[in-house]
């Protein structure tokens, strides 16, 4: 079990922790990682060129390529004998992700998940339904680590089978639910019109591994009846529960003993100033089997190192406002999905839902943006001018928001695919 008086640590005596840490794994992987020490010879750096967490930002970065080009196990830095599980992205743009993990690494693992439960008030008497994916994806063993680190019941559904999933709540009686944020609005959807909601006894929900906003937050929380909380991960750095919101809401806390979060500016590589916006960068401090250094996230974000309102000192990072290398460019214009998100949730009044998809293409060499959002029932019902006129405000809202114009279609109900996993939300047809 983790010590809880690591997350209320002092900042000067985490720092020197982090230091101490830092210099060991650094000398540990330019001993055993290849690429990072030939990196580090190439800079005219060697560990003893490092003394603590100040000297960071002389180090190279880690980059997801180097995942692909050392496929499958190049940048282990342990023998496979000593790997006791592996896990892999999707691998939708290449080759698959392949992390690995030593025993001790799956109990830091838990430990990090557990923290982030017991934040928000979870504890043995819980019965945790874990609905994320299980398999390579980190998302459900993550979670089912972390939830028995704690000491509460898991019941591992895995993701999928929708009315099962529901029944499932209401007969094992589950408090908190982990999911995607898309499959938890699914979730509630489901339960209304099963008329189960009020027969479930959920209080809270752990939300990950897609971008989700504020007012979809709010949303799930309605749906469900809920207090839904936000959980950071990637397999690259450890999975789900490398942050974790507490009960207060106000940004994940990032374990800073096992994690140093560093926030560039992604195009001049700088580091920027406490509390700027710009991608996240992360090193991992105690892993053993796949550590890395300065890995760039792409996420965008910023950190805030104020003491949070719950005692805990460890940085908090603000929810990601999306990744740069996600964000479309249309037109010149940088656009997020989750600007578009927030626009539309605002927008909902109970006309239209919270599902949607983006399609962007090119024709005549001018891109075309066109966003198809579903109507609510009611509004389908209603006559072809109200129709209209709903999508002539959103219309004029994205304008306002994006300084661009896209060209709205409410769809039919229930038309736009599902997911059960993470959602779809952006058809580039440019790439194809």
């Amino acid at each position: 079990m983790w010590q809880p008086e690591i997350e209320t640590m002092p900042r000067e005596k985490l720092k020197e922790l982090q230091s101490e840490r830092l210099v060991k794994q650094v000398k540990r992987m330019y001993e055993r990682v290849e690429l990072f020490r030939k990196r580090m010879d190439k800079m005219g750096l060697t560990p003893d060129d490092i003394h603590g967490v100040d000297d960071l930002s002389k180090l190279p970065f880690s980059y997801k390529k180097d995942l692909r080009d050392y496929y499958p196990y190049g940048l282990f830095a342990e023998p496979m004998k000593n790997i006791v599980r592996v896990h892999a992205s999707s691998g939708t743009t290449g080759k698959k992700i392949v992390v690995g993990y030593t025993k001790k690494d799956l109990v830091d693992w838990g430990n990090c998940v557990a923290r982030m439960f017991t934040a928000i008030g979870a504890d043995a008497n819980d019965f945790v339904q874990i609905s994320y994916g299980y398999g390579l994806f980190t998302g459900g063993l993550g979670a089912h680590n972390g939830a028995e680190t704690i000491g509460a019941t898991v019941i591992p559904t895995s993701a999928g089978n929708t009315a099962n999933q529901l029944q499932t709540m209401v007969d094992f009686g589950s408090t908190v639910l982990c999911c995607t944020p898309s499959y938890a609005m699914y979730l509630g959807e489901a339960a209304e019109e099963a008329g189960l909601t009020d027969k479930l006894k959920l209080k809270s929900g752990v939300f990950g591994a897609e971008p989700w906003s504020e007012d979809m937050r709010r949303n799930i929380e309605k749906k469900l009846h809920i207090k839904a909380y936000d959980i950071y991960g990637l397999s690259e750095i450890m999975g789900p529960g490398v942050a974790g919101e507490c009960e207060y809401q106000c940004g994940m806390h990032v374990w800073e003993d096992m994690f140093i979060p560093e926030i560039i500016d992604p195009d001049t590589l700088e580091v920027l100033p406490e509390g700027s916006t710009g991608e996240l960068v992360f090193t991992t401090l105690t892993k053993e089997g796949f550590p890395l250094i300065r890995y760039r996230t792409r996420d965008i974000c910023s950190l805030n190192y104020e003491k949070c309102k719950c005692g805990r000192t460890h940085v908090r990072m603000n929810k990601p406002q999306g990744r740069s290398d996600d964000m479309l460019i249309i037109r010149g214009v940088n656009v997020f999905p989750s600007q578009i998100e927030e626009v539309l949730l605002k927008a909902s009044g109970g006309n239209i839902t919270p599902n949607y998809q983006i399609i962007v293409d090119r024709v005549n060499n001018t891109d075309t943006f066109d966003i198809n959002v579903e109507m609510s029932a009611a509004l389908f019902a209603d006559d072809v001018k109200s129709i209209e006129k709903i999508e002539r405000s959103i219309t004029a809202m994205l304008r306002d928001t994006l300084g661009i114009g896209a060209k709205v279609h409410l769809v039919n109900p229930k038309s736009i695919e599902r997911s059960e996993g993470k959602a779809k939300r952006v058809i580039d047809k440019r790439k194809v």
